[in-house]
């Protein structure tokens, strides 16, 4: 069963700032966590939305999504988060797809 990792953020106070750091630095740390088969990332729009950016990482299994979040690489992604979301500014979540 396929898994995936999404990640909500909340829309950043420094809009600019978080988009040079989250596509410039944060994704390609993503991009290298092996077993990844895909990422997405999408932008809310609407002044009603909850959220400012998701981005879903999608796995072949639990267990590769597990491999590989706990992996140099996958590890990197959690160190680096600090660096342009705050706590309390995100939620992960993980889920399989039906």
């Amino acid at each position: 069963m396929a898994a995936t990792m999404i990640a909500l953020y909340k829309t950043p106070p420094d809009q600019e700032k978080f988009d040079t750091h989250y596509f410039g630095t944060h994704l390609p740390l993503v991009q290298k966590i092996p077993g990844l088969v895909k990422v997405e990332v999408c932008r809310f729009t609407g002044k009603e939305a909850p959220y400012y950016l998701m981005a879903t990482l999608y796995f072949n299994s639990r267990e590769e999504r597990k491999m590989g979040l706990n992996s140099p690489e996958g590890k990197a992604t959690s160190v680096d988060l600090p660096n342009f979301a705050e706590s309390g500014q995100f939620t992960i979540a993980f889920a399989d797809i039906v």
